[in-house]
């Protein structure tokens, strides 16, 4: 088996997990209709007693801790993508190795806040309500590792001065546009209602929508890139 081969099987884990993601995504009842931050510790604690809620909450969460590392091999490949590319320093690939191990670490804190709120119901409202914002918090407004990640991988590519460079430069823009609409959600913790709450507008919809879209084009352009890189391998060869 090639590399590329290897690279291929790699990035074909990312539609498994992305239909994994998916039905956690729609099983958690606190993301189909997002759960608002001005509801009281009684509330929220309902939420979390209700005997339809509790079990979705808890297999979800465990669903998502499973699968929240599903990002790791998409990751990998990009650092394998940059390595190819004409810089005179490895720093770009190491730090998006460094974002790599930041941001699903963050997202399995919020998944292990969500899961503890649900693993004792009846405790305190005012316990439950205290984990349940930090899991949404922390969800929400820990960006800064996926902004930081989309700027160095965008500067890699412009860096890139190879007669065929081995992502478009339109990449290089995409990735800016995704980094600039994940930054209103770095504010979540300074606003409960309003298009920066936790169930806003732009921290809610906007930025899990750039997310996806992000990783739905980067897994459609390194695809062309693993293969072009393939098709070139091949000629050398013969």
């Amino acid at each position: 088996m090639g590399r590329s081969d290897g690279e291929m099987i790699l990035l074909w884990t990312l539609p498994v997990v992305g239909v994994v993601w998916l039905s956690a995504f729609l099983l958690f009842p606190g993301f189909v209709q997002p759960m608002s931050p001005t509801l009281s510790a009684e509330e929220v604690a309902a939420f979390y007693r209700d005997p339809e809620n509790l079990p979705r909450i808890r297999y979800s969460m465990i669903l998502f801790n499973w699968f929240a590392v599903g990002l790791i091999p998409i990751l990998a490949l990009i650092v394998l993508q940059i390595r190819r590319m004409a810089h005179r320093t490895p720093i770009f690939s190491y730090a998006i190795i460094a974002c790599a191990a930041g941001g699903p670490t963050i997202f399995l804190m919020a998944n292990l806040f969500w899961l503890t709120a649900a693993f004792r119901p009846m405790r305190d409202p005012q316990l439950t309500l205290m984990f349940n914002d930090l899991a949404w918090v922390t969800f929400s407004s820990q960006v800064g590792f996926l902004i930081a990640q989309n700027v160095i991988l965008a500067l890699a590519i412009h860096l890139d001065r190879q007669a065929r460079p081995v992502f478009q430069r339109w990449v290089a823009h995409f990735n800016l546009v995704v980094a600039v609409l994940l930054v209103p959600a770095a504010f979540t913790g300074a606003a409960m209602t309003g298009p920066i709450a936790w169930d806003g507008l732009l921290t809610f919809w906007v930025r899990n929508l750039a997310i996806g879209l992000w990783i739905v084009v980067m897994a459609v352009v390194l695809r062309q890139a693993i293969e072009r890189q393939r098709v070139e391998g091949e000629t050398v060869a013969a």
